[in-house]
Order: structure tokens, then C-alpha cells, then sequence
């Protein structure tokens, strides 16, 4: 029988106090990892979580960092080295929320924010935790990208504009970091069903769900087992991949 088995590993999961990354980082824990939980002010959610993975036998840690500076993800870097050790799989989920607007609305403020949080963020990161996992000659760095990227609809602009960029500047990388054995690919979620709505009784949305093959909205649950898929062994030969979770909602074509 086939399984996962992290066991060994160690997960670094960023923005892993939110309604997406809470699942992505207990699942990883699920299949045997020990997972650093990252966190910009969040940190009792974070701990909760740290609670749950330490309750199944792995270790967790917690480090709250402002990703959006160079300083920051130094902070990041630093701790995880100094309390867990080498990072062997990074999730990079983190990313700056804001309201969208038509482009002709939205602020310019905004653009520069999607910039920092996607694009910069992912090189940071990359520069920082990569080194080590190409000295190892193994490593999985794994990007949460969205269906918002091939979709381009109204109002998405600078959201798209950051996910379209970090989505070339990951797949430069994989290029670059390939001959030395580290994977690096993108899971792309669509509009996805969370604690949140399960508990406000909004999971079914007819309108958005008419339009998806699968007829339903996919669940965090479904995201979060795609990362796993990728940090696993079963994906060692899978790199430069943005791979959609979105029930076929959006299809890369050839």
C-alpha cells in the first residue's frame, strides 16, 4: 500500500495562523512532520495549532515575523534554524488581504503591497531557506498561488498582477535549483470552503458552483492535500507545476 510519510521532515508553513494555512500545516504533521508555524500577529491561533500537531506526537514551533521586509523573514530564518533546524519543505501561503476594486479605483498603495507579499516575499525566502536545502541536495518549496491568475476578473488587478509575477519568478527557480535535487511548484486554490464558513453556514455558493465541472466548492482540506501530494516523495519528479485545486474551474491548456 502507498502512504505518505513525512516522518523526519521538517515543515515550515508561513501564514500558518489563518483559515488555510492552520489545515495545510496539520496535515503536513498528520503525515509525520514537525512544523514551525509562522505567524505575523496571530499568535494564539498559531499556538492552537501547535497544541493540535503536539498533541499527535511531532513538534511544532511558533514564530511570529512581518514577512513583507527583509528583515523579517531574516528574523523567520533565523529562529526556525536556531529552534528546529534546516527547513525540508517550505509552504510559502502568507499574503497581504486587502479590499478589491476596479483598476481604475484601486489604490496604487495596493500593487506595491501585492508586490512585497508575493513577489519580494518569495525571493526572501527563497535566498534564505533554499541554500541549505541545495547543500542537502533535497528540499520542496511550495507556493499557494490561485485561480484568480488564469481567471483575470474585474477588480482583481493587483492581486493578479502579484500572483502572475511570483507565479514566473518560481518557475525561473525551479529551473535554477532543479540540478540540485529541490522542487519547486505552486498549488492553486479557487474560491475554498474554510472553518469560516462552516461555521457561519455558507459553504454552498450555487452561483459559483454552477460554473465548476465538480459542481461544488473545494474545501481547505482539498488545498491542503495537495500540498502534501507535493512535499511528498510521490511528486520528486514534479517541478515548475502550477497545479489547480479548483474542481476544474480553471484549466492550463497546451
Amino acid at each position: 500500500m502507498i502512504s505518505i510519510d513525512l516522518s523526519g521532515k521538517i515543515a515550515l508553513v508561513t501564514g500558518a495562523s489563518g483559515e488555510l494555512g492552520r489545515v495545510m500545516a496539520l496535515t503536513l504533521a498528520q503525515a509525520g512532520a514537525d512544523v514551525i508555524l509562522h505567524c505575523h500577529r496571530n499568535t494564539d491561533s498559531a499556538r492552537s495549532v501547535q497544541t493540535k500537531i503536539e498533541s499527535l506526537g511531532h513538534k511544532a514551533w511558533v514564530i511570529a515575523a512581518d514577512l513583507r521586509s527583509a528583515e523579517g523573514i531574516a528574523t523567520l530564518h533565523s529562529e526556525a534554524l536556531e529552534q528546529a533546524g534546516v527547513v525540508d519543505i517550505l509552504v510559502a501561503n502568507a499574503v497581504v488581504q486587502y479590499t478589491w476594486k476596479p483598476m481604475l479605483e484601486q489604490g496604487i498603495e495596493d500593487y506595491y503591497s501585492q508586490f512585497e507579499s508575493t513577489i519580494l516575499q518569495s525571493v526572501r525566502l527563497a535566498q534564505a531557506f533554499i541554500p541549505a536545502m541545495i547543500e542537502r541536495k533535497q528540499g520542496r518549496y511550495i507556493a499557494i498561488n490561485t485561480e484568480c491568475t488564469m481567471q483575470c476578473l474585474p477588480s482583481q488587478s493587483a492581486y493578479v498582477a502579484g500572483k502572475r509575477g511570483m507565479d514566473g519568478a518560481l518557475r525561473v527557480l525551479a529551473r535554477e535549483v532543479g540540478p540540485f535535487g529541490v522542487t519547486v511548484n505552486q498549488v492553486a486554490p479557487g474560491w475554498t470552503v474554510s472553518e469560516k464558513d462552516r461555521i457561519a453556514g455558507t459553504e454552498v455558493q450555487e452561483l459559483y458552483a454552477h460554473g465548476v465541472p465538480l459542481r461544488r466548492r473545494g474545501t481547505d482540506q482539498d488545498v491542503a492535500n495537495a500540498v502534501l501530494f507535493l512535499a511528498s516523495e510521490l511528486a520528486s519528479f514534479m517541478t515548475g507545476v502550477y497545479l489547480p485545486v479548483t474542481g476544474g474551474n480553471v484549466m492550463p491548456t497546451v
